[in-house]
């Protein structure tokens, strides 16, 4: 998949452009040692589950499988502002909250049905949330937001950035790219006409 079908998955998976302009630096997502984040293991796993959520594991592998929650970490630390890192951070925090307070369970004890809930009511929110603040800019362009900590630019409620991490980690990494996307590591030769049934898979590369 392209970097502009990627940006556009996102947009119309999240109704607004991909915030973290600078993760577009990387070619390769460096590893990082956790220490050097500002997360730790326990919070990977969280995030892994949460993920999982969002893109859950069917016939083809999921967002734990691609350990989303390492990328993420990556991502927040080293290409979200200080106020994009606090609201995602706050927010995950909210999620732990929620599930304590309507299932009296922490996140990763609720079951499928408990999960996928409570997600669906957070998307709604979300949509409702970012309509309101005027966050609904650039799903045309596909172009990524960058706005900066002190401006008067609003900010995304912070399951529009779970989500769409969840899905930028997921479809750049090895899995996502070769166990549900369509992968050539070497594109051969140029075919304009080459053949498609409706429900292939999209191409990776």
């Amino acid at each position: 998949m392209e970097r502009r079908e990627l940006l556009k998955l996102i947009a119309t998976a999240t109704g607004t452009a991909l915030f973290a302009g600078n993760v577009f630096a990387y070619n390769d997502i460096p590893a990082v040692p956790l220490s050097n984040t500002l997360f730790n293991e326990k919070d990977v796993a969280l995030l892994n589950e949460m993920g999982e959520v969002i893109i859950p594991q069917t016939d083809t592998p999921g967002a734990k499988a691609a350990n989303v929650g390492a990328t993420m970490a990556v991502l927040v630390s080293d290409c979200y502002t200080p106020l994009l890192q606090k609201t995602f951070l706050d927010g995950i925090k909210k999620i732990s909250s929620l599930s304590q307070t309507r299932f009296n369970k922490q996140f990763v004890q609720l079951n499928k049905q408990e999960r996928e809930a409570l997600f669906n009511d957070l998307d709604v929110e979300a949509k409702a949330a970012n309509l309101a603040n005027g966050v609904y800019q650039g799903v045309e362009t596909g172009k990524p937001s960058q706005w900066e900590p002190g401006t008067d630019e609003p900010t995304p409620h912070y399951f529009t950035l779970l989500k769409q991490l969840t899905l930028y980690c997921f479809f750049t990494s090895q899995v996502g790219a070769t166990k549900v996307l369509r992968y050539v590591a070497i594109p051969g030769r140029y075919d304009g006409a080459f053949p498609y049934k409706k429900g292939d898979k999209a191409w990776a590369t």
